[in-house]
Formats: structure tokens, sequence, C-alpha cells
């Protein structure tokens, strides 16, 4: 199936070029590029050599062999020289995207002596007395460790730890941009189920929750069940539930659009991994009835379970798919109201959807090459969303996690409940009044600053109001108050070494 090459941001690229314009215009320096299929973002003139300017030309490209190419046409221009080729998502990534500052400035002995030793000592003395009170005394009140083993990234698969790091590195830079959560890249080197258990439970004093990433199914199920279970702290895969939040988000605000209610509409979704079975269990949550789910060997049914399939796969063949259907997804798209796929890229053809109910709603979720075509699914669908920033109605899950931890590190919750998921989706779809909606705009944009704080109040509420929302003890995490602080044991003189 033929692919669609669109230019990116993620693939942009600067070429400073040496022009003799006797030889070659300017202007014919940016239609050689432009006829390549790139697009031209900018164009400085920075310099001049003898009689040749310095030009830098700055444009998106759709892959590494775009970037490649547009080299060699410049190369080929008579009076051209390219001196230097620039990547632009490389250069932001030299020596990491992450630092650790302090809070204060240590400027005198003083300072240092409060910071460190020895009067560091009488907070730890605190600690040890009542350690809850590391919520309000450290970091723990507002730190998430995200942890990965790099064995799912998106787009890619298993490549390891080392290689994710970025991946961590910039969702460390979302938590704090967005929600204001200070998030700590936690990579590890192994894949061993009961080791990433251990290693998880043997660094969790230090932090508030935990945000598991781009672990393969059916391992994160297991690693997050066990570690809600064993953790006094939230664990979160976002994989699975910060998309499934932004897609209820999505698809309420669709629903409305089209004049459905989510328990009347017939909804497939193409993979249930991770993120597929996530999605199932909150549409649920929020009212769905009829969900058909398919996997690579077509529909989930409960009149199709084998021994050896495992335990989540068969829990979506038992509770989905009431209507017994079975066969490939483009047979189980007929009729259909929703179709949702967090699968693979070109699966379909957008022919494949004229045979969906009227009004139909497509979220073409794979990343970086959607299930089908967006732009030709238009012609068959009323609403069309991505996972991806080049078309409108980008399902993103950076609408989610930082508001989200926001309000559960603010209210010191315990365990992440699907209410609060469900909570929190419903606060994003909020976030657009119903007279602003639009085929095109059904989910707000990711600076959106309005949507952190909306997710983050809807938290905070829920685990106020709802009985079964488990909270941190509030009085033992507080911090001390001065009166109370007079009162601590008198440490300076004890010697730290």
């Amino acid at each position: 199936m033929p692919t669609t090459n669109y230019t990116s941001p993620s693939y942009t690229a600067s070429y400073r070029i040496l022009l003799d314009e006797s030889a070659t215009t300017l202007s014919q320096v940016v239609n050689a590029i432009a006829d390549t299929g790139a697009s031209i973002k900018g164009m400085d003139v920075v310099g001049q050599e003898e009689e040749r300017i310095k030009v830098d030309v700055t444009a998106d490209t759709s892959d590494s062999e775009h970037r490649r190419k547009i080299s060699e046409v410049l190369a080929a221009l008579p009076g051209v020289e390219l001196r230097t080729v620039a990547d632009q998502t490389f250069l932001l990534h030299i020596d990491g995207k992450i630092e650790m500052r302090p809070k204060f400035p240590i400027r005198n002995r003083d300072d240092l002596s409060r910071v460190y030793t020895p009067g560091v000592a009488r907070v730890c003395q605190a600690l040890y007395d009542e350690p809850r009170k590391a919520y309000g005394l450290t970091m723990k009140s507002n730190s998430v460790a995200v942890l990965t083993d790099g064995t799912a990234v998106l787009g890619m698969g298993d490549i390891g730890p080392t290689a994710a790091l970025p991946v961590m590195e910039g969702k460390a830079v979302l938590f704090k941009q967005f929600g204001n959560v200070d998030a700590w890249p936690v990579v590890v080197d192994t894949k061993d189920t009961e080791e990433i258990i251990r290693i998880a439970k043997a660094i969790a004093p230090a932090y508030g929750g935990i945000n598991l990433e781009d672990i393969s199914a059916p391992r994160c199920f297991e690693i997050e069940r066990r570690l809600k279970a064993e953790l006094d702290i939230p664990v979160f895969h976002d994989d699975q539930h910060g998309t499934a939040v932004v897609c209820l988000a999505a698809l309420t605000n669709a629903l409305k659009l089209v004049d459905k209610k989510i328990e009347d509409v017939r909804i497939v979704v193409s993979g249930v991994g991770a993120a597929g079975s996530a999605i199932i269990k909150l549409l649920q949550a929020q009212g769905a009835r009829d969900i058909v789910g398919y996997g690579r060997t077509g529909a989930l049914t409960a009149d199709e379970i084998t021994p050896d399939m495992n335990a989540d796969r068969r829990w979506l063949a038992e509770n989905t798919n009431p209507r017994r259907v079975s066969g490939s997804l483009k047979d189980g798209l007929r009729d259909a109201d929703v179709f949702i796929g967090v699968s693979q890229g070109n699966i379909l053809e957008p022919e494949d959807l004229a045979v969906m109910a009227d009004r139909a709603i497509v979220f073409a979720m794979a990343n970086p090459t959607p299930e089908v075509d967006p732009v030709a699914a238009t012609r068959y669908a009323e609403i069309v969303a991505t996972g991806r920033s080049d078309f409108p109605n980008q399902i993103n899950n950076v609408l989610a996690f930082p508001g989200l931890f926001r309000g559960i590190l603010d209210a010191k919750v315990s365990e992440i409940t699907t209410e609060l998921l469900r909570v929190a989706a419903v606060a994003i779809a909020n976030a657009i009044p119903e007279d602003k909606l639009r085929p095109t705009y059904i989910i707000p944009g990711v600076f959106d600053q309005r949507v952190p704080r909306e997710v983050a109040n809807a938290v905070r509420e829920a685990a106020r109001t709802l009985p079964h929302i488990e909270t941190v003890d509030q009085e033992s995490a507080r911090p001390l108050d001065e009166d109370e602080a007079k009162q601590w044991p008198d440490l300076s003189e004890v010697d730290q070494h």
C-alpha cells in the first residue's frame, strides 16, 4: 500500500551555503529546494565572503533521505557551495534536554549549613520519626519517576534503555512545562518483569508517583498491576491510560457533533495491546456497550477463546463484542459508527471506510503513519483525528498526564482509579464549549494552558468528594508549621561523618 510523505518539524534541517548570485539567484535556490517537496520555513542572509553571500535556508523535510536529497540538489547548483547541514532535532538534544537546578541559591556558610550538613540532620531525624512528612519536606511532593525498559518505544519498538532515554527526557520536559511537575527519567537495563518491579519499589521512597513508559505488552499489564497493589504511591502507565483519557475526551466531543450517544454507537478498535485495552475499558466506564476489538488475527470474541490466550486479552474477549462479530477488521467496519486505531500504519484504504454508518468518526492514531490516510478519510467520515501534530484533532497524551499528575500530587492520591481517569477525560472535553466545537476542532490544542489547570482541578475535586479515592493521610503528610519546627531536636552538633 503506498504511503504519503508529509514534511515534519521533526525533520527540520538548516543548510548554510555560499552563493555566487551571478551564477544562481537566491530565488532559484529556493525553487530548487521547494521542488523536492520540502516546506521552506526561513531564509537568512547571515554574511558575506569575498563576492559571495552566506545564506542559511531552513526547511521541513519528510525524512533523513529527503534531507540528504536537498544537500545533493544544492551541491549541484552552479555557484553554490554547501558549507554545513544542521539537523534541528539533533541540535535540540545536545547534552540532553533536562537539568537539575537548586530552588534556592547557596550564598554563604549559613545557607550551606541549612541545606546540607549539619542542619539537614534535623530534617532527616524528623522524617525518621514521621516518614509521611517526606511529602512536605522533600522533593517527593512534586516528583515523578518516568520508568522504562525501552521495549515499546512509539514507532520504533524494542530499542533498549539507552536509545529510549531521549524519549524519557522529552516526557520530563512536558511534565514540567505543562504541569510544573518535576519528572526524572529512570531507564533500566533489564526486561525481567520481577526485576523491574523490584527496581520500582526500591526507588519509590523518593517519588510521589511513577509513570511507566514504553514497556511492551503484556508485561506492562503485570508490572502496573503489581506496583499498584504493592506501592502506596500512584502508578500510571501513560501508553495505556494517557491515550485512553485523551481518546475518550475527543470521542465525547465528536459524538456531540454527530448527535449520537456513546451507549448507542458501534465502536471498532484496531489494536488490543496496552493502549487499545485501556481505551476499551475507559469507554465502557463512560457507558459504551458495543465495542469490538481487533488484533492481528481478527475480532476478539468469547466464541474463540484459546487456552494459551493471556489473561488481559481473554478479559477483552469475554467483556466486549456483544454481537459476537467475527472476521477481519475490514468486515467489522460495516455499519460501525466509530473507528479507533492504535495499531499500525496504512492497514486500511480510505475506500474501506465507505461501509461505515452515516456521520462516521475515525480516529487513526498510529504514529508516525496513521492506519488510513487522514486527508482521504475525510471523504467518508465526518470527523477524523490522528496522533500527528500536522493534522487537525491531534490526540496527544500531553493533554492528560501533566494535569492528571498535578492533581493527584496536590491531592496526595495514592492510587489512580478508573473514575479519576474518566473525570480527567471529561475535563479535557469540557475545555471546548459546545458552541465552539467543529469537525476539525474536537480536542484542545496541546498548548492550551487551560487544559492542565482544568484537569488538575477536576482530579483534586474528585479526590476530595469521592469516598473510594484513597489519599495519603493529610495530617501526617503536611510540613510542620513554625511552632512545631521549634520542637524538633537540635541535631546541629551531631557528627555527620
